[in-house]
């Protein structure tokens, strides 16, 4: 139920989102004065609409979206009343027309920079100190978490019948001790833990100190045995090897809260990070396909394949289930940056599609004006039809992919 209850909330959050992107653009557009005759949430049957002045507000009944008609986006509009022709969105001066066109895609990076400023002074930001490579990870302080077994083999899974327990467990360690020595050698940190018991071999004694809330203690225990690559080389072939039956406790905190002050610079840095990641990905997007492909007919699921506002919903649902706020609000910042920067892709019919043909009517006509010749006009947005119907086929059959994988394979960040 509450996986229900936080899908349905997540959902609703990316709706809200999209109402408020038209929000953005009949906003700017008014205050232009360009005619907006309607802003409605959702697509399909009007299930309750007013009018207010000479917009129509309202609600369809199918929650995907939402629009705003503004009328004569371009000269080719055919649908423009004479009386309102001064007031077309195209006869507008290109600067007014980019404001239009760009705040969906504003009101997405604002809404994003909220959510992360509100992250940073309550739930905190992921700290960018935290270990996350190998080496990094081995310079950790010795501070462990105890495994209920030991796998014999070389895999992630969890605890089966016949499977070793934890010697740490049988000696009596505890979540939380810092192993100091084994067999009097010197442990100052995780990877010199795990190059001493490499020293040792299965079966062997081991006599560890240790430190538990600041007393020092002892103990010994029998180690146990599975199989690893060498430690200097991950995809290595794998050897029988003693183990402890532990794992790192990483002493660096996972997150940082901030003031309300502290917070802005923090949600800059943030915010830089989210842009490079986000490019990164829409550059990733095209290689991605064969995943996908993959995961639909019957493969793993790679966690790195990208994923629709259905996925994203299941995502969210699994993060408020498991009370991992962070989590959902991550989300939410992540994909309103996305759509916010998808949508300014110089391709029709996307906002940044209008804007580029814009500036390039404007930049046509200076040129033309400069060598003398007469302005060529407007583009005919009527020829660019078949590009436009390329784009949007290709996007519908990515959108489709995307849906089934998360559908028939979803990714899961709470294994249950």
């Amino acid at each position: 139920m509450a996986n229900l209850l936080g899908v349905a909330l997540f959902a609703l959050a990316i709706l809200v989102s999209v109402s408020l992107h038209e929000a953005g653009h009949m906003l700017t557009a008014k205050a232009f004065g360009m005619k907006v005759t309607k802003y409605f949430v959702g697509f399909g049957p009007t299930l309750w609409s007013f009018k207010r002045g000479e917009t129509e507000y309202g609600i369809k009944g199918i929650p995907l979206g939402g629009f705003c008609k503004i009328v004569g986006m371009t000269a080719q509009d055919d649908d423009v009343d004479p009386a309102d022709e001064p007031r077309a969105m195209w006869r507008y001066p290109v600067w007014k027309r980019t404001i239009v066109m760009s705040a969906g895609s504003i009101t997405h990076f604002a809404l994003a920079l909220i959510a992360i400023w509100i992250a940073a002074v309550s739930l905190g930001l992921p700290n960018r100190d935290f270990p996350s490579t190998e080496a990094e990870i081995r310079q950790e302080p010795a501070v462990i978490a105890l495994s209920d077994c030991v796998v014999p083999d070389n895999a992630a899974r969890a605890c089966a019948p016949g499977d070793v327990a934890s010697p740490a467990a049988q000696a009596q360690l505890r979540d939380g001790d810092r192993i100091t020595s084994v067999n009097g050698r010197p442990i100052n940190n995780y990877g010199e833990l795990l190059v001493a018991l490499r020293g040792l071999k299965p079966g062997d004694t081991a006599q560890i100190d240790y430190v538990r809330d600041g007393q020092p203690g002892k103990t010994s225990t029998v180690l146990a045995q599975t199989q690893r690559p060498p430690l200097d080389d991950a995809k290595g072939t794998v050897a029988p090897v003693a183990a402890l039956g532990v794992g790192l406790v990483p002493t660096t905190p996972t997150r940082v809260t901030y003031g309300p002050v502290a917070a802005f610079g923090a949600t800059a840095d943030f915010t830089r990070e989210l842009a490079v990641g986000t490019v990164q990905a829409l550059q990733r997007l095209p290689q991605k396909v064969p995943a996908l492909w993959t995961a639909i007919t019957g493969g793993e699921r790679d966690v790195d394949t990208p994923i629709s506002v259905v996925g994203a919903s299941r995502l969210g649902g699994e993060a408020f289930a498991n009370k991992a706020w962070l989590l959902f609000v991550t989300l939410f910042i992540s994909l309103n940056f996305f759509i916010g920067v998808f949508n300014l892709l110089p391709l029709l019919p996307l906002d940044g599609g209008h804007i580029a043909i814009a500036w390039f009517e404007r930049a046509r006509s200076w040129i033309y004006a400069r060598i003398g010749r007469a302005d060529p006009g407007r583009v005919d947005y009527l020829k660019l039809m078949p590009f436009t119907y390329v784009v949007i086929l290709i996007g519908g059959v990515f959108t489709l992919l995307t849906i089934t994988a998360d559908v028939v394979n979803p990714i899961t960040l709470f294994p249950r």
